[in-house]
């Protein structure tokens, strides 16, 4: 796949390293790119917990979060539509379908759904899940406008711009203002925001970048992680965050400067880095998660860099829909 191409459009493990363990798995069975855990590990963060805390990678940036009897969604991009972003050539005038054969079976509840920006390959079947749940979307005054057009009920709709902390019960969640990654010609794919409701999207063009926020999850008796959905960052509002886990965009053009240090030193180094937005998002969900070539070798690369900036973290290369506990 010609990666910069498309990019023109959008964008080991110590002993003090938290466990990583893959539901269904024990827990020294390992995905290739990380190292399997201790066996003397496996007993902390067990019994930190409360209750079953799982994280399952929907591909992309997108992630289900089951919490006890709750489920929070990010960025949930299951319909994985082709616009020719991989294969070429990209069509900008590719119809928004929503796959709801593919998002039912996957999407029995949810309670809360976090949404980073407002790309067709983050949001856009976000108002369809809203609605056949009732979760509460939070994301940029550009996803409420958004929302409306699509006749999300206002009331199931929260803007947020970064700073706010959010409480749950048995979780919190923190906004953190963030940035989108630019391409190759320090560009912004879709750019624009929406200050009022536009009619409803009917293509990809339709859905812009409308800003980009980040989330830090905060679960009671378990651990904290942050959630990216594009390669940059604002160092300067990571102050303070340092989580347990972060769920880290890959890097597909080197025009964001020093985007691996800056991020992993904002966030004060953390115990687990999980690269996300590596795989072609317009197959089906089937493992192992299909790489074109040139993603592969920069995943390599991102897997060295954090190892090499930052060796005490563990590395977790995800498969789809694999249950994992931190």
């Amino acid at each position: 796949m010609p990666s910069l191409d498309r990019r023109r459009f959008l964008r080991d493990a110590a002993a003090t390293t938290a466990l990583v363990s893959a539901g269904g798995l024990a827990a020294g069975v390992a995905t290739p790119a990380h190292a399997a855990p201790t066996p003397t590990a496996a007993a902390a963060p067990t019994a930190r917990r409360k209750g079953a805390v799982s994280f399952r990678w929907w591909g992309t940036a997108g992630w289900r979060v089951d919490i006890g009897d709750r489920t929070v969604l990010v960025d949930p991009f299951l319909s994985r539509i082709d616009t020719g972003l991989f294969t070429g050539p990209f069509k900008t005038e590719t119809p928004l379908t929503v796959r709801t054969d593919v998002i039912d079976p996957r999407v029995d509840r949810a309670t809360t759904v976090l949404v980073t920006h407002t790309h067709w390959d983050h949001f856009m079947d976000v108002p369809y899940i809203a609605k056949r749940t009732g979760a509460r979307v939070f994301g940029t005054l550009t996803a409420y406008h958004l929302g409306l057009a699509y006749e999300v009920p206002s009331t199931q709709l929260s803007a947020v711009k970064g700073g706010e902390v959010l409480e749950f019960g048995d979780h919190s969640v923190e906004v953190v203002g963030s940035l989108h990654s630019r391409n190759p010609s320090y560009s912004v794919a879709f750019p624009g925001v929406r200050v009022t409701p536009p009619p409803q999207p009917a293509t990809i063009a339709d859905l812009p970048e409308g800003d980009t926020l980040s989330y830090l999850l905060r679960v009671d008796g378990g651990p904290s992680v942050y959630f990216t959905g594009a390669s940059d960052v604002a160092e300067r509002n990571l102050t303070g965050l340092a989580p347990d886990v972060a769920m880290v965009a890959m890097q597909n053009a080197t025009t964001t400067g020093d985007y691996l240090p800056r991020l992993l030193a904002g966030l004060d180094y953390p115990k687990v880095v999980v690269p996300v937005h590596y795989d072609n998002f317009e197959t089906a969900l089937q493992n192992p998660p299909p790489v074109a070539p040139t993603d592969r070798t920069r995943l390599n690369e991102m897997i060295a860099a954090v190892r090499r900036i930052s060796p005490r973290s563990r590395v977790l290369v995800p498969e789809y829909e694999t249950a994992y506990h931190f």
